[in-house]
């Protein structure tokens, strides 16, 4: 464990997503070279699109959560089967976004031409597939009853989301109970799973592993309600994907749900909106200006707030060190970036 010093303290996205993989900056190399060589495959097409998924990039929060868990415990994520789970979340997380994407008939997936869009629904479902299978066939040879059980918990709340969700489209009388359900269950779960795992790797106690699971919890929803502000505030470049699409692909997120309880007549529009797949009724800009009009993103940022200030609380069991202070910078990236 390197020896603790504070941090100078910043809000900066920018200056703590630089902080934050700097720290771990080898580590998130091994996973990249450990998602290379798991993605790959001796059938032509698959070891293509594996690459075609791995090459688009993204943050890769899931597995740098799971490395600062394990070494905030004085783990050493350095370690062949810590890194292999870390990349397993990293491709778990894809096969989501690649089954997600075919649902949604997402065209743009982080600024590249979404599996779906490029090769067809056909071969997206089966890529999909083969990372969700892939990524256990390298959990079940880690040999460990406990992480295989999470995972598999994990894989089925993931996958009853999507369904709960499916079964919402389209409609404008989803409470804020159903949408934390779905949140919780699509996103939140991934999150607290990664932390978790880190911290058995670690040789976690109860306590310690707890803590971890809960903060990885709470993170997510922070993380999903700032997703949901950024969809209908920020702009397709910025974003990597449609901005604005969640209410096109008939998503009713928390955001709306409180505008329509303060504008019940506003409910044609969105319909409207939802039927056609386009704003139509009413411009997105003009419904961004609503929101902020009626103090709905102060609102959500603020529910955001709180549950980063429930993940810091779930850390203070943990000794101060370089690596519980950058979970903490975590917190504080995920509700102040911009895509």
């Amino acid at each position: 464990m390197q020896t603790f010093a504070p941090k100078q303290e910043s809000t900066d996205p920018a200056i703590l997503s630089k902080r934050i993989f700097d720290l771990i900056k080898t580590e998130m190399q091994l996973v990249e070279a450990e998602y290379e060589r798991q993605a790959s495959s001796n059938i032509q097409v698959i070891d293509y699109l594996g690459e075609y998924l791995r090459a688009s990039g993204g943050k890769r929060v899931r597995p740098a959560l799971l490395i600062l868990s394990n070494y905030v415990l004085d783990g050493d994520a350095t370690k062949d089967n810590v890194i292999r789970l870390a990349t397993v979340m990293e491709m778990l997380h894809t096969a989501t976004l690649v089954h997600d994407d075919i649902i949604d008939n997402a065209d743009l997936r982080r600024n590249r031409s979404s599996v779906n869009a490029r090769f067809g629904n056909q071969t997206a479902v089966l890529m999909g597939d083969w990372l969700y299978m892939s990524a256990f066939e390298t959990t079940v040879r880690e040999r460990s009853l406990e992480i295989i059980d999470i995972l598999t918990r994990l894989t089925r709340k993931m996958t009853e989301g999507e369904l709960i969700q499916l079964t919402r489209i389209g409609r404008l009388d989803i409470s804020e109970a159903e949408y934390f359900d779905i949140l919780e269950r699509k996103t939140a779960f991934l999150f607290s799973a990664c932390c978790e795992v880190g911290a058995i790797l670690a040789g976690a106690g109860e306590a310690e592993q707890k803590a971890l699971r809960d903060y990885g919890m709470h993170l997510g929803v922070a993380f999903q309600l700032s997703d949901d502000v950024l969809d209908l505030t920020s702009e397709t470049e910025t974003l990597g994907k449609a901005a604005g699409s969640d209410l096109l692909e008939g998503k009713l997120t928390l955001p709306l749900i409180y505008l329509l309880e303060r504008l019940p007549d506003l409910q044609p529009k969105l319909e409207k909106i939802m039927f056609d797949g386009e704003y139509t009724a009413i411009r997105r800009e003009d419904l961004r200006a609503l929101l902020r009009e009626n103090g709905i993103i102060q609102v959500i940022k603020e529910r955001a707030d709180d549950y980063v200030t429930r993940a810091r609380k779930s850390l203070d069991v943990l000794a101060e060190s370089r690596y519980r202070s950058c979970l903490e910078d975590v917190l504080t990236f995920v509700t102040g970036r911009n895509s």
